[in-house]
C-alpha cells in the first residue's frame, strides 16, 4: 500500500434525539523504538499539538480519541503508547491484551530505527490476535517525513513489497511536527476494522469504557535498554 496512500471492537447502540447510534469502542497499540515519535503522533491526533519537549513515556500511557465517523456512528479510540523499551521487557503481553489494531513507527532519520520494526511486528503477532487467530490489522509509519530520509523508504515501490510481504495493512509517510498523514493514517486503519467487524472477523461485546484499564497505568515496570537497539 503505497503511502497517503480495522473483534474484540466493543459496541452498542446508543439512543439520540436524531435516533439510534451505533458507539464503538476500539484499542490500538502505538509501538515502535525509543525516540520514534510515537506520543508526538498520538497528540498530534488527540490535541491537534505539537512540542519538541515531550520526554520519553515511560511504560504505557493512554489518550482517547472521539472520532463522528458518520451521521449514525461514533468511534472511540483508545491509543495505547507504549515504551520503546518495552520490548525488551515481559509486560507487553498485558499491554497488548484486546487490541484490535496497531501502529508501528520508526523514524525515517535513523535507519536502524526501521531495522528493528520486524522485531516488534514478531513481538505484536506472537502476543495478540484476532479471534480467528489472524494478526491485528498493523500499519506502519515513516515518521518525521519532514526531514531527510535514510534507507529503504526512499523507495516507495520497496516500501510497498516489504509491507506487503511482512503482513502490514499498509504504510504512510507521517509527520506530528507538521501535520502529515496522520488523520489519513488514523482513517485507513479504522476503516480496517470497521470492515473486519462487519465481516465476523472481530467478537463484539457490551459497550464499557473501563474494560481496557489496568493497575498502575503510565508506571515503568522495565528499565530502559542501551542506547544502541538490540534487534
Amino acid at each position: 500500500m503505497k503511502n497517503g496512500h480495522i473483534s474484540n471492537g466493543l459496541h452498542r447502540r446508543q439512543a439520540g434525539s436524531s435516533g439510534d447510534k451505533n458507539e464503538h469502542l476500539f484499542k490500538i497499540l502505538v509501538i515502535g523504538e525509543l525516540g520514534t515519535g510515537k506520543t508526538s503522533i498520538i497528540k498530534r491526533y488527540v490535541h491537534q499539538f505539537f512540542s519538541q519537549h515531550y520526554r520519553a513515556t515511560i511504560g504505557v500511557d493512554f489518550a482517547l480519541k472521539v472520532v463522528s465517523w458518520d451521521a449514525n456512528t461514533v468511534i472511540r479510540l483508545q491509543l495505547w503508547d507504549i515504551a520503546g523499551q518495552e520490548r525488551f521487557g515481559n509486560m507487553t503481553r498485558v499491554y497488548y491484551k484486546e487490541a484490535v489494531g496497531a501502529f508501528i513507527v520508526f523514524d525515517v532519520t535513523r535507519a536502524q530505527t526501521f531495522d528493528c520494526v520486524s522485531k516488534w511486528k514478531n513481538d505484536l503477532d506472537t502476543k495478540v490476535t484476532l479471534p480467528n487467530g489472524s494478526p491485528i490489522p498493523t500499519v506502519l509509519l515513516a515518521n518525521k517525513c519532514d526531514q531527510p530520509k535514510e534507507g529503504i523508504v526512499n523507495s516507495p515501490a520497496r516500501m510497498d513489497e516489504y509491507c506487503r510481504d511482512s503482513g502490514y495493512a499498509g504504510w504512510f509517510e507521517t509527520s506530528a511536527k507538521e501535520n502529515i498523514n496522520i488523520d489519513e493514517a488514523a482513517k485507513f486503519l479504522v476503516n480496517q476494522i470497521l470492515s473486519m467487524e462487519q465481516n465476523g472477523q472481530l467478537a463484539s461485546d457490551s459497550y464499557d469504557p473501563d474494560r481496557f484499564s489496568i493497575d498502575s497505568p503510565g508506571q515503568g515496570r522495565s528499565s530502559p535498554p542501551e542506547s544502541n537497539c538490540k534487534c
